[in-house]
């Protein structure tokens, strides 16, 4: 079985498995599933909204985001989309996107059809019901995104938004210690949290002075992680990284049991 605590190459085998402990076949099929990818260059839009639904895909590579673009020209910022995310694991049922995602930085992806997604979890309950679990934990993203404008302010927000981009590459085996790459410009930020540049900028210098952060050349250190946490007033329970209850995978583990007796038994009848 692989853990959620180990390393592994591949993003979503490592963002999955936090959800549960997964079968060297399960992590087969998963790493099946990325085997053909394409390279994209920072700032190409993937995807624009009002554009018809088509192929899901998992991000192996860089680093992309969902974006709302308003009449005027300006941007909101929804969420990032680091490796081992997949995007619109449901998007087959809608009818176009009410969204945009554009790459942030030079990323790779893996192209995945609805029919693959589809058999896959059947195939396999225990894939099915982990990549259930990370649309839930994006829907929770969502919602503590929404706390953030709502009540945070500018510190907080910033704190928020460093600390979360920390916690969720670190899942996947992304950067060292409380350091990861950030290819974001302040105003990236800004379209994130609601704030102008010059707000995020001083923000960021004041995190610099108080010798929370260190910000340089796009690499990120989170040297206080505490006070940070205290800025923004949360921890990352609301990640949902602590994996599958006992109960569940108890669960989980019947429905497999169930399901492998099933392919022997259609197997014995070919």
């Amino acid at each position: 079985m692989v853990s959620g605590s180990e390393r592994n190459g591949n993003p979503l085998v490592a963002k999955l498995s936090r959800f549960a402990a997964l079968s060297d076949e399960e992590t087969g099929v998963l790493e099946a599933l990325c085997a053909n990818q394409e390279r994209f260059s920072a700032g190409v839009n993937l995807a624009d909204e009002g554009d018809p639904t088509r192929l899901g895909f998992v991000i192996t590579r860089g680093l992309a985001c969902r974006c709302r673009l308003l009449a005027d020209g300006r941007r909101q910022i929804l969420t990032f989309l680091i490796p081992g995310d997949f995007f619109d694991l449901h998007t087959f049922l809608f009818r176009s996107m009410d969204d945009s995602i554009i790459t942030i930085a030079t990323t790779r992806l893996a192209t995945i059809s609805r029919d693959k997604v589809i058999e896959v979890a059947a195939r396999y309950p225990r894939i099915g019901a982990a990549l259930w679990w990370s649309a839930m934990q994006e829907a929770a993203m969502l919602r503590e995104r929404i706390v953030t404008l709502g009540r945070r302010n500018a510190r907080g927000r910033v704190a928020y938004l460093l600390c979360e981009l920390v916690w969720r590459q670190r899942a996947v085996g992304i950067g060292e210690d409380y350091a990861i790459r950030l290819p974001l410009t302040q105003l990236d930020i800004a379209d994130t949290l609601g704030l102008t540049a010059v707000h995020v900028n001083r923000v960021l210098q004041a995190f610099r002075r108080e010798g929370l952060i260190t910000l340089i050349q796009r690499q990120l250190r989170l040297h206080d992680v505490g006070a940070l946490q205290n800025l923004a007033g949360l921890t990352q329970d609301y990640l949902h990284l602590s994996g599958v209850s006992a109960e569940t995978g108890r669960y989980l583990d019947r429905l497999e049991r169930r399901e492998t007796i099933n392919r022997g038994r259609a197997a014995g009848t070919c």
